[in-house]
């Protein structure tokens, strides 16, 4: 089913929207769940939300990137969970080591003000802004790796490409986007 007619169920307030967006996306969301939590019933949970989370918002959002969108609902989800889990203990998981990565490049999220929404805003558009300026392969890099969490390796294989030759690719496009969101007066 296109996504055009998956969201216009959701506009319809038709449950079916929520069968058709779990038969459509239901994998790719579960998988970037998993990559994040490591735990199959989590990423359900994960996963889950994110229907419901799509059927309070739709309507009256109407996503243009309904991949994306759904994505994105798993990735804050799962990266929200993965943070309530490890407040106490911190171990040495994948998903701190994406944080770890990223911590130069993007600054941390404050309390949650009307401020800081629209700071978070910006940041967000900012960044878009300097994936669209890469080439195909760091930008696919880059999502596949602090979007969709998934590990150096699978990062390798789905680029075809050695593992130093992708984390040499990373590491360059942290640089990247740090500049980039130095220069547009984001971070100093």
């Amino acid at each position: 089913m296109d996504d055009n007619d998956i969201i216009d169920l959701f506009f319809a307030r038709r449950e079916d929207a929520l069968l058709e967006t779990r038969q459509k996306y239901g994998r790719r969301l579960l998988f970037t769940a998993m990559n994040i939590l490591h735990n199959a019933e989590d990423a359900e949970e994960c996963v889950s939300d994110t229907l419901w989370k799509t059927w309070e918002t739709i309507p009256p959002t109407r996503p243009t990137m309904f991949g994306a969108f759904l994505s994105k609902i798993t990735r804050n989800l799962s990266l929200n969970l993965w943070k309530a889990q490890h407040a106490i203990r911190r171990g040495g998981g994948e998903v701190e080591l994406l944080l770890g990565e990223l911590e130069d490049c993007i600054p941390a999220k404050e309390v949650d003000t009307p401020e800081t929404a629209y700071e978070s805003q910006v940041l967000t558009e900012t960044i878009n802004d300097c994936l669209r300026s890469m080439d195909q392969t760091a930008r696919i890099a880059f999502v596949l790796r602090y979007f969709h969490g998934e590990s150096i390796q699978s990062v390798c294989t789905q680029l075809n490409m050695s593992e130093s030759k992708a984390k040499s690719l990373l590491f360059r496009t942290r640089n990247h986007l740090k500049a980039y969101l130095e220069k547009e007066g984001i971070v100093r």
